[in-house]
């Protein structure tokens, strides 16, 4: 009796020893989903939107572009400038020996009012840049914004992959030391979960570089924490035609070609008006011309003769330059309706993709994991098996993530392809 209950006794240890790493093991798995749960909520972070107001006040590329309109308003200044008056001071031998004589340069063909109205579309085409500018560090803003956004959510699924990998380590250690498996199997659990750890510390490096992007187009040193309150899956789309009316409004790229065609025009009104000859008017004090007179005077009038220089080549070229213009504005609104059009189909995929994997993936590889961890840890089925579906695993959690990285470069590329902030 003693020796068949010594028998039996040690005939179920092995058993007992799975059955205790099983509960442990789904301990474990109780108490991490525990303290998840019982985690303080971190404070709400940085908006999308806060993150573009930011950006429009200390953004240096911005502030250096605002630099420009005083240099334009300056330039209206200039523009309305006068030719100055002309004096001379004439001494001979011959009478009269002295004059004194003043000549008053007249501009004709309004060419004053030519400059000025070109100085005033230079302004114009500036504060269209500046808003092309803005618009530009705003969309890098969003992109950069979603990139941060991936990429903390690729180091929450390392640092997921990771503890998997950990404990698929732990469990093949267990059912070596109880002699079930070789050792072959740990040293395979241990392989993948050193190529998890690099992945986790990769991982972190991309996460670093894209918070040091987001902190220089916030003006903002390289290494100011950030933490993003956004959804990496938030969004919405537009119909292809109010994505097209919005761009054909707003688009900032052709609202600074609009102004260029208009300061071109006021351009080719300017190089009309230097075809119109100048005139000059003057007058001279005479002395000392006895004996005829002691003090005498004349008047003087005089205009500029068209005859080696006209004008006629610069309007030419002027005239060019906006037929040029117009030809670019024309191409670029054909480009902008394609990329809307390109970027609203890439968007659309990439939501429902986004839609599936949170529905339907997500759920099945909780489950998967599940069940293979636990079928290893009770000596069900072999490593190969748990290491195919933390592959898996891996693999969809990766394809779900960049379907949501796209979705997001997609709805930039049509906030680009508008020109201006998505309504």
């Amino acid at each position: 009796m003693g020796s068949g209950a010594a028998r039996c006794h040690a005939g179920n240890s092995k058993p007992r020893r799975w059955t205790t790493t099983a509960v442990l093991f789904a301990a474990a798995l109780a108490a991490g989903a525990t303290a998840a749960a019982q985690t303080p909520q971190a404070p709400p972070g940085l908006t999308l939107t806060q993150a573009i107001e930011r950006a429009l006040v200390a953004n240096p590329t911005i502030a250096a572009a605002r630099l420009q309109r005083p240099v334009d308003v300056a330039g209206i200044s200039v523009a309305r400038e006068r030719p100055n008056p002309e004096v001379a001071y004439e001494a001979s031998r011959e009478t009269p020996r002295q004059a004194i004589g003043a000549t008053l340069p007249i501009e004709l063909g309004g060419k004053r009012q030519a400059r000025i109205d070109v100085a005033n579309a230079t302004v114009a085409v500036t504060d269209a840049e500046l808003a092309r500018i803005v618009a530009e560090v705003r969309n890098d803003v969003r992109r950069s914004y979603f990139d941060v956004l991936a990429a903390d959510q690729r180091v929450a699924l390392a640092d997921e992959l990771l503890g998997l990998a950990t404990r698929a380590r732990d469990a093949a250690r267990a059912r070596v030391e109880a002699g079930d498996v070789p050792q072959s199997d740990l040293t395979q659990a241990s392989l993948a979960l050193a190529s998890s750890q690099n992945e986790a510390t990769g991982a972190r490096g991309d996460a670093e570089s894209a918070r040091a992007a987001l902190n220089a187009l916030l003006g903002q040193p390289a290494e100011t924490p950030l933490t993003l309150a956004d959804e990496l899956s938030t969004g919405t789309l537009l119909s292809f035609a109010d994505a097209l009316a919005q761009a054909t409004q707003a688009n900032a790229e052709v609202q600074v070609l609009d102004r260029r065609i208009q300061a071109q025009q006021a351009r080719i009104n300017l190089a009309k008006a230097q075809r119109v000859p100048d005139a000059s008017a003057g007058g001279t004090f005479t002395a000392q011309a006895e004996p005829e007179f002691q003090y005498g005077w004349r008047l003087t009038g005089a205009i500029t003769l068209p005859v080696f220089t006209t004008h006629r080549a610069g309007v030419f070229v002027e005239e060019a330059e906006l037929a040029r213009l117009q030809g670019e504005r024309q191409a670029t609104i054909g480009r902008m309706s394609g990329a809307i059009a390109a970027a609203l189909a890439r968007a659309s995929a990439a939501r429902d993709q986004i839609t599936r994997y949170q529905n339907e993936i997500v759920p099945l590889l909780a489950d998967a994991e599940r069940q293979a961890q636990v079928a290893y840890t009770a000596g069900q089925t072999g490593l190969v098996t748990l290491v195919q579906a933390l592959q898996t695993a891996r693999t969809e959690r990766q394809r779900g993530l960049q379907a949501m990285q796209e979705f997001q470069q997609a709805l930039a590329d049509l906030e680009r392809a508008i020109g201006a902030p998505l309504r």
